[in-house]
């Protein structure tokens, strides 16, 4: 018996499924779970002027699924779309412990093409 043979093994080649901007019930929920709410902000508001609109999303969102949130949701197809997440911070409290912690938040960005708004009212 011969330690190295000269037989091949066959590799099996599996191909993973892409998950797309098309399927909005992902596998995190519907499109109102993965976009919670706009996000009102000074910054926000003077960046809608040019197009870009702030959302507040799950932390574990993708840029497919919030493309597609926000194309069911609002019928608009975005250009892109940048996700920032927030730390969590330590604020002061006016109690015998002295220092509580707010939670960390996910932010998106959401790039829309010349011409597409979003009424939010």
């Amino acid at each position: 018996m011969a330690i190295f043979g000269t037989t091949k093994k066959e590799k099996k080649v599996t191909v993973a499924k892409k998950r797309t901007a098309h399927s909005t019930k992902t596998l995190h929920g519907a499109a109102n779970d993965i976009i919670r709410a706009p996000w009102f902000s000074e910054k926000a508001l003077i960046a809608t002027e040019r197009g870009v609109y702030a959302f507040a999303v799950r932390p574990d969102a993708t840029k497919p699924e919030i493309a597609g949130a926000i194309k069911e949701i609002y019928n608009v197809s975005p250009r892109a779309i940048r996700i920032v997440n927030l730390p969590a911070k330590h604020k002061m409290m006016r109690t015998r412990r002295g220092i509580g912690t707010r939670a960390a938040r996910c932010k998106a960005y959401v790039y829309l093409n010349a011409g597409d708004t979003i009424q939010f009212a």
